[in-house]
């Protein structure tokens, strides 16, 4: 039962992360192996834009840009997109104030991240704009600031909210601001895709991997953030190997009552052999019976564990505190069959190794010795 709840809990918040991150990345993303920036004007990504399930392709730049609002200075990830980000994104549901543009009558506008605003002390209702600075490209540091600095502004026109490792980094803004103020030409930092939901991202990613070779990496949207989830998985599966541990040492308490049950029962063993019973059918008497209490705790323990999830589920029993802090107001819960099915298996295997051990090794010595 804990180990469903555990798991189910794990599972739960792993979904949560995979939701927020799936609206606001690409299915797939293509980056350089070696250096930042690069030119996608070849033949590959003509082909690779003509792929059967390829709906939208968009070209990024991602740079490192000093951004400043009133008095306050914060670094942050100046994220340059096309006019289509929207489409191959759920950007428009996580806006949290104000609303998703970029660009309105010929006016450049802003979507920060809200940890960036937070930072800078950004407001929607003011009317000072976002002063970006960067390096110039190729140009050495000089006594004047200014000549070394690419300088430009723009409004906010919105805020959203994924996750801190995304909020507290970036700002979304057109392409071509973005390009101008980099100094890119036509390099672009990636190329992002938008895939068919009836293909599988598999499939494409494996094709457009054999395209590019080993010069650009193709990643879907868990590889995207690899280190978030391969953590994830990993303190899940550390709650679950602790969990089968204590499951180990709580067997022993069904190895010590077979135990005192073939010392128990010791003279109807004997009564048995009386009436023909020979010391293998004896034996599976008390396995058998070891085995139920396997079964029928494992199979009670997982339903039970089930309709406590169901419970938080559907009603919200366990609240998470503070009310109004997070983006979710109760422990998010997940069931997959795959992990129930796991956990029954080692349940019973762990239950079988606790029957089989006392009564091979001490009803022998009640069965005058005789050999299987």
């Amino acid at each position: 039962m804990a180990m469903v709840i555990v798991m189910s809990v794990f599972n739960g918040f792993t979904s949560l992360i995979e939701t927020f991150f799936s609206n606001f990345d690409p299915d797939l993303k293509i980056t350089a192996t070696h250096g930042k920036m690069f030119v996608p004007s070849d033949n590959r990504f003509e082909e690779i834009k003509n792929l059967t399930g390829v709906v939208h392709y968009a070209e990024v730049i991602e740079e490192v840009a000093l951004l400043k609002y009133d008095s306050r200075q914060y670094p942050a990830i100046v994220k340059g997109v096309p006019a289509n980000y929207s489409s191959y994104t759920n950007i428009d549901t996580l806006i949290v104030d104000g609303i998703f543009m970029l660009e309105d009558k010929g006016m450049n506008y802003a979507v920060v991240g809200q940890g960036v605003a937070y930072n800078l002390g950004l407001g929607l209702s003011f009317v000072d704009p976002i002063r970006i600075f960067v390096p110039k490209k190729g140009r050495q540091a000089s006594v004047n600031l200014a000549r070394s600095l690419n300088f430009d502004y723009i409004f906010p026109a919105g805020v959203f909210s994924v996750l801190e490792e995304i909020d507290s980094k970036y700002m979304l803004v057109p392409y071509h601001f973005a390009a101008d103020l980099f100094e890119s030409e036509n390099r672009v930092s990636a190329v992002e895709l938008g895939i068919d939901a009836n293909v599988k991202t598999k499939n494409i990613q494996k094709k457009i991997q054999e395209i590019l070779g080993d010069s650009f990496h193709v990643k879907n949207k868990y590889q995207q953030h690899d280190l978030v989830f391969r953590t994830m998985k990993s303190e899940k599966w550390a709650s679950y190997f602790i969990l089968v541990f204590i499951l180990i040492v709580a067997s022993f308490n069904m190895l010590s009552s077979l135990s005192m049950l073939i010392i128990d029962k010791k003279e109807d063993m004997f009564i048995l052999r009386s009436m023909g019973a020979n010391s293998k059918l004896i034996r599976k008497i008390f396995l058998f019976e070891g085995w139920l209490i396997s079964f029928f705790g494992a199979v009670t323990g997982s339903l039970l564990g089930i309709f406590v999830c169901w419970l938080q589920i559907k009603f919200e029993i366990v609240t998470l505190p503070g009310t109004g802090s997070f983006i979710i107001s109760a422990y998010p819960v997940q069931i997959i069959f795959s992990d129930i099915l796991l956990i029954l298996g080692i349940v019973l295997s762990i239950g079988f190794i606790a029957s089989w051990y006392p009564v091979r090794f001490i009803s022998q010595r009640f069965l005058m010795n005789e050999n299987l």
